[in-house]
């Protein structure tokens, strides 16, 4: 079992929060980071290596008025 860190990000890429995974290996790893999506981006990332990106689904009609 390996360890992994799934970042939450904000809209500017800044890091607002972390959550620890133990996988199996990287594509275990991406199965679970990816049913964390909650509306902000995600990186996984084990030790230095980052392992994959996932971007949150944005509303279309959204607006910043």
């Amino acid at each position: 079992m390996a360890q992994y860190r799934v970042y939450q990000m904000d809209e500017r890429g800044h890091i607002t929060g972390r959550i620890d995974l133990t996988c199996t290996d990287d594509d275990d790893a991406r199965r679970q980071a990816a049913q964390l999506l909650d509306g902000t981006d995600l990186e996984l990332w084990q030790e230095a290596r980052r392992i994959a990106l996932f971007t949150a689904k944005k509303d279309v009609g959204q607006s910043d008025r």
